[in-house]
Order: structure tokens, then sequence, then C-alpha cells
């Protein structure tokens, strides 16, 4: 048998031995079987000490992407991808030599996105994690020095770390194949290394049924100097993720997928809709919320609190917003005020970069040393309510939100949010007692940026920032087209001390926190029949409306807002609305909107709608025209393209053309 020759179809397959590198397109381009053999003699002798199977469990860790790298990132583009922003830099796609992965970001909405192309490609990568994690727990046995605690530990984090790759593969290509559990050897026939995708459904059970046994092995908490890797939270809030995906309507009953199917004629989507789905999902989430570990973080009201209107509760947290300070409470999640073990609303978090290619980065002001490049669609700015909760369109008198004519007059009088936080009196009525969260995330015209941590002479600290033709938000020489469309930029991850002309707090990024997991119950119970009983648990669901309106209050509550009314409560389809209004706001420009379109099927809608900001041509002189609705539609990074094939990504055409099992998601 030709060994060699028989090891490159297997690498090419299903790239299960070795990952392809990022923006490689053919297999020869990193394939290197005598490295092989090199490595397998080394992996002999890593299984004789536990130091070395724990090096060997934190080098497969390095193979997932660094979530936090949420607007620039070459492995996903679940930032720039979603409805919620867009990118200046993208019309030069491809010609940024010093940059590329900076342009690879919204390639598929600009149509970039092909079965040729490498934008994405984390098939390989993927695959070799997975491998990697099979070598763990089919050779930890060997490994004599490790104690029974440490073992179960190593094996919990490997589980996780499988079940996660997997995670990974499947929200972005849909349905994949499930390999071998017990890894192949060298001299398997290539035929074998050729396998078809598993449905969906057999995904999502595949990958639960390693995050329970992670769960199983997992211990409930970290020290601080090991917080950084998975705990049993960690594995239950992918399952509650998971579920929660499955249960919804693309991936649920979906008969526009009713012609794909496997080779032996199963559908890869299934075409019944099975509405236990959601009360599964409901004990997901619920076995959470029942460990009793995490809750919403707030922190104390002060006397430099803004007031709360009179229809919010008073009482005290979790039963109003009386003793809180909303917009503390909620920044501080982002941006670096607390540290991480003190947050326990963190599940599951890791270091977010904080200087170039970061969000702050790409958000900040020319004037405090940033690149000027995000540009938030008034689609989300609108979907902020007033700080008495009222929708914009339907606003109350005490806090009326301006027609048109008068929406970019001057407030005049500046007032307080938070400490730390005011809104100046040049601010617009449009941009002015806005709910809480609005000002904890947005960027806007005529918005005081602190940037305190510079100590220089220039006067960039305290900068009023506007983003008029002429204003002060102007871009830099070296990147002329990063300069503000819309009007609205992002401040969820900017410290108050953030400047990128000095210094930049160190942030987190929460890939997982329990304000999801209360919002996935809220949503499942919301949806459920009947009622639905766990085996395993014994946990029984319903949709019971008190349980709703208990933990859909809490994200209300905190973020200084009314709770649900009964009439909405009572409504299934109004509460459906009110439930993906509140993961629209609560969880924006955290990466998660991209997902929860696809799943709900609402992507199409989102995306093929045009792009609505300011007149940001208007000069300084000329107010009213800035504050006038325009459409953004003249250059290519506003021309968002999408259809029916983009719920899924293009399988690498390499990978196909050497697993002739596998077939290409619809429509590429």
């Amino acid at each position: 048998m030709n060994t060699k020759y028989t090891f490159k179809a297997l690498l090419c397959g299903i790239s299960i031995w070795a990952g392809m590198s990022l923006g490689l397109t053919s297999c020869e381009s990193y394939l290197d079987v005598d490295s092989y053999f090199y490595d397998q003699t080394n992996i002999d002798s890593i299984f004789q000490s536990k130091v070395r199977v724990n090096e060997y469990i934190n080098g497969i860790a390095t193979i997932l992407p660094d979530e936090s790298k949420l607007f620039t990132s070459s492995y996903f583009p679940f930032g720039m991808g979603s409805d919620e922003c867009f990118a200046s830099w993208a019309d030069d796609y491809g010609k940024n030599e010093k940059d590329p992965y900076r342009h690879a970001a919204m390639a598929l909405l600009l149509g970039d996105e092909t079965p040729q192309s490498a934008n994405y490609n984390n098939w390989g990568s993927f695959y070799k994690g997975i491998r990697k994690a099979n070598i763990v727990l089919t050779r930890i046995s060997e490994c004599k020095d490790l104690s029974d605690m440490e073992r179960r530990d190593y094996t919990g984090r490997t589980y996780f770390l499988r079940g996660y790759f997997y995670f990974s593969l499947l929200r972005q290509y849909g349905p994949v194949p499930i390999v071998p559990d017990k890894p192949f050897d060298a001299d398997t026939p290539s035929d074998e290394a050729s396998i078809e995708r598993s449905t969906y459904d057999e995904c999502i059970d595949y990958i639960c049924s390693d995050m329970e046994k992670a769960a199983e092995f997992l211990p409930d908490s970290r020290t601080q100097q090991f917080q950084y890797i998975a705990s049993k939270g960690a594995a239950l809030a992918v399952i509650s993720r998971l579920r929660l995906y499955a249960a919804s309507p693309w991936y649920n009953g979906n008969t526009r997928y009713a012609d794909w199917k496997t080779a032996d004629g199963r559908n890869f989507i299934s075409q019944n809709n099975d509405n236990s789905k959601w009360g599964v999902a409901a004990v997901a989430a619920k076995r959470i919320i029942d460990m009793g570990k995490y809750a919403l973080f707030t922190t104390a009201r002060t006397e430099r609190t803004q007031e709360l209107p009179s229809n919010i509760s008073q009482a005290g947290f979790p039963d109003g917003a009386g003793n809180i300070d909303p917009y503390a409470s909620y920044k501080s999640l982002f941006d670096g005020s607390v540290n991480a073990e003190l947050v326990p609303e963190y599940i599951y978090y890791c270091n977010a970069i904080v200087k170039e290619n970061s969000p702050q980065w790409l958000a900040t002001p020319t004037a405090l040393g940033g690149a000027n490049g995000i540009n938030l669609c008034m689609d989300l700015i609108d979907s902020y309510k007033m700080i008495d909760g009222y929708d914009i369109h339907h606003s109350s008198a005490n806090y009326p939100y301006p027609d048109a004519s008068h929406a970019g007059d001057p407030i005049d009088i500046a007032y307080r949010v938070s400490d730390g936080y005011t809104v100046n009196g040049n601010v617009a009525k449009v941009d002015a007692y806005r709910e809480p969260r609005f000002y904890a995330t947005i960027g806007y015209n005529h918005c005081i940026w602190p940037g305190t941590s510079y100590v220089g002479n220039d006067p960039v600290t305290n900068v009023e920032v506007t983003y008029y033709s002429d204003g002060n938000a102007g871009p830099l020489p070296e990147y002329p087209d990063n300069y503000n469309r819309t009007g609205y930029t992002l401040r969820k991850y900017i410290n108050q001390e953030d400047n990128m002309k000095g210094s930049c707090r160190a942030k987190t990024f929460a890939v997982f926190r329990y304000a999801e997991i209360l919002l996935n119950y809220v949503e499942a119970l919301n949806e459920l029949e009947g009622s639905y009983t766990d085996k395993a648990t014994g946990i029984t669901v319903t949709r019971n409306t008190e349980e709703i309106k208990k933990y859909f209050n809490m994200i209300r509550y905190r973020a200084g807002m009314p709770g649900i009314t009964d009439a909405e409560l009572n409504s299934r389809d109004d509460m459906r609305e009110a439930i993906k209004q509140e993961r629209k706001v609560e969880f924006a420009l955290e990466g998660l909107r991209y997902h929860d379109l696809r799943r709900w099927g609402d992507a199409d809608a989102a995306y093929n709608t045009k792009i609505i900001g300011w007149n940001t041509k208007a000069r300084v002189n000329n107010r009213t025209g800035f504050y006038t609705r325009t459409i953004w539609d003249s250059e290519r990074i506003q021309k968002r393209v999408f259809t029916q094939k983009m719920y899924f990504f293009p399988i690498p055409q390499t990978t196909l053309d050497h697993n002739a099992k596998l077939v290409q998601n619809p429509g590429w």
C-alpha cells in the first residue's frame, strides 16, 4: 500500500489530521506527511506526563478563534455579518496588504464569499481540533501520574473542546460529518476517510452529548488563576444555546429544505415541526438557573444616578430598579470596569484585545487615535426605547420623541445619566432621554468621549465628537475611507478612560452570559404548547406566564425599563416580538444577532432593507440637514447582498474535491 498517498487523501478529505492554514485553498499548501510521523512520535511521549497532557489540551484550545474579534475576524463574520452595522473600510476589500483580515470582515454580505474563496475557511482547522481532542480522549488513560480529580478535569475540558469545535462548524456550515471518536491510523483506506454529513438534529445530539459529559466532569467554578477555562456552566450554556437553535423555525420543520437529503433519503433539516424541542430548550436553560451560581450583574444606585420615571418599579432589584444604577450595571459588563471574577453574569469568557483591530480602536474617533470605522444602522438605533420604556414611534407625553422637523434641535440643558456619564446640551433631541442601554452602547453626534487616560498636552480628552462632514471625526490620511457614514458608532466596549493615544483598560469578552440563559428560557416557554417533562432531570416546564414574567422582567429591570405587561404576556405572538426586541437590544453588537436572524428565519427581511442613517455629508452649519434620515446605498459597503443560500456558508471546494460523500450547501 502507498501509505503516503493514502494519508494524503485522508488529510484532504475532511482535514482530520491537520488543519489548513487560514487563507490557503490548496491541499498541497499545508500537507506535510513526514511531520505527521514526527508528531506521532511526540504524542507517544505526551501521555507519559500530566504536565504535557495539560499543555497539549491547552494547545487544542488555541485552535479556537478569538471570539472578541467581532469586527475584524478572518474566522467568522458574526459582527460585520449582521444587520446592526457595516464597516467603513470594506470598500477596498482585498487591497490592503497590511491588514487583509479586516477587509474580510464583510465578505459574506458583499457577495465575496464562494466555495473557492478562503475568507472564513474554518473547516480544516476545526477538524484538526477535533482530531486532537479525540487523541486525548482515546489515550488519557495512559497517563499514570494524573490524580482522579485531574483526570476528570482534563477529560471534561477535552469533551468541551471537541463539542465546541463541532458547535463552531455547525453554526457556520450547518450539518457536518461526525468523524469516528477513535482517530484514524495513517494506513486507513481513503474511502473510510470520506464521510457523509450527519443531519442537523444528529449534530445537535452529538454536541450536546459531549457537553453533557463535559458538565459531568468539569467543576462548578474555577480559581481566579484558571478562570478562563470552561466550567460546568459553560458546557450547559452551549447546550442551552444549541437546544434553542434546534427548536427554532429555520431548523425545525423548515420546508424550504425539503429536497436537501442524505444519500439514504433522510432530510438534513427536519421537515416535521416538533414543538417538544421548545420544552427541551426550556429545560436546558432551567438547569443553569437552578444551579444558583449565576446572576445578572448590578451596581448600586448613587445620588448621581438618573431618577427613574414613575412608571418603572421602584422596588429593589430583581423586583424593580429602585436600588441599582441601570447604566453602570450594563456598561460594566463590557468596558473593563470590574474584574471578571467579580461578575456573576459571566459563564464563559475570554480576554479581549484592546488596541489595534479591537472594537475600541475601530469605533474610536480619529481625534482620540481610533480608526473611526464602525457605522451603526438606524434600524438598531430605533430599537432603543425612551427612558420610560415607550417605543420611539409611540412615545409618551412625558418623554416625547421629536418629529422630523425638530429631530436635530439641541436639548440645551445637560443632564446626568450616571456617575461619569452626562448627556451634554448640544445633543440632539432624537438622542436624548433614551433608555440607559442606549448610552452604554451607542456613540452619537455631539457625544462626549472622555478618554481620560491620555496625559499629554494635546486636547484629546473629554472630546465632543461630531460627525458632520467638517466635524472633528474626519478620516486619518492612511485610512481615507474611515469616516462615519450614519452618525452612530459603537461605545459598548469602551471605558471612560480608554484613549488610543493613551492607554486602554483590560477587557473581558463574555462568550456566554446569564442574560442569554434567561432570555433563552422565556423564549422557549413562550413557544411551548402543553407541558414537557425531561426524563433525565425530572424538570417539568409549561408556558407558565409567571415564570416568563419573572425572568423577562429581570432583564428589563436591570436595564431600568418597565416590566412586561399582562396583555403582552397573554399573547404568544406579542410576547415573541417582545423577546426578539429584547434580544436585539440586550445583545447588540455581541455577535448573537447574526445567529438569531437565521434561526428565526428573519434574515431575508432584515438584510434586504436599505441602510438608513443621518446625512453625514452635511456641514456643521447645516444641523437640520445633518439630522435628516438618509438612505445609504451609493457605496459598495452599503450594498448588502443576502439570498437564502447565505443562511449557511459554502463548504470549501477543496474539501468537496477530496470527499465524494460530501454535498454542498443549497444554493452554492
